[in-house]
């Protein structure tokens, strides 16, 4: 009796008549309509390859006009670094090192070079405490050298005048300017996800890695033609 004690004016409940006890459970649709806005499955494959040609083309826009910013990092993609990357292989391809025409840097080693590069880089950030993730860093740093691939573009250029001092002079000038270029722009995009005090540690490996290849692309010569 004492355990229905606290239970025992609910027999006298009651509901008044004038108070309605049916209805409709209905759920809201909000959430619902704003997926579906973002939804890409039923767009058509020329508007999507737009859309990811302008999201490129942004980022490009990013680096040539370096600041700190997150939009590099926001909606990260490896399509720009691969282009790259396939465009400065490509550009760097049967260079004569020496006059017994002994091979340049080949497409398979300037790709090894790049990407194994920009791993390293990558996993000593995040050693280093980085909040960025992994392929966010590998977004940056391949987006970042596109002012590279420019020098080497205008470095091939100059070597169909010939290879004398004047275009030494010509492509040290541009390659000197295209390295500042793509250090200072990686530096920008991943100051803010490094700890303050161990900035150095990561900016470094980043100075080494964009240095490396500058240095490829300046020691680069071909005497035939531009093509």
């Amino acid at each position: 009796m004492a355990l229905n004690r606290p239970f025992a004016g609910l027999s006298d409940v009651s509901i008044p008549e004038d108070i309605p006890v049916e209805g409709d459970i209905s759920v809201p649709m909000g959430a619902n309509k704003r997926d579906d806005e973002y939804s890409t499955l039923d767009e058509p494959v020329k508007e999507t390859i737009l859309r990811d040609l302008r999201a490129v083309g942004n980022k490009f826009i990013h680096v040539l006009y370096p600041k700190r910013s997150s939009a590099l990092l926001r909606d990260w993609d490896l399509w720009g670094p691969l282009l790259l990357c396939v465009t400065l292989a490509l550009l760097l391809q049967g260079g004569a090192a020496d006059s017994d025409d002994q091979g340049g840097p080949q497409f398979a080693e300037v790709f090894v070079v790049i990407w194994f590069g920009s791993i390293i880089i990558t996993l000593n950030s995040k050693l280093l405490g980085g909040t960025i993730s992994f392929f966010q860093s590998l977004c940056v740093l391949g987006y970042c050298i596109l002012p590279l691939t420019v020098a080497m573009i205008v470095c091939r250029i100059v070597l169909v005048g010939g290879s004398g001092t004047v275009s030494f002079v010509v492509r040290l000038l541009v390659v000197t300017a295209s390295f500042g270029w793509s250090t200072f722009a990686s530096t920008a995009f991943l100051a803010d996800s490094q700890p303050s005090n161990r900035k150095a540690l990561v900016v470094y490996p980043v100075f080494l890695f964009y240095f490396i290849i500058s240095w490829i692309i300046l020691t680069f010569s071909k005497n035939t033609s531009f093509l």
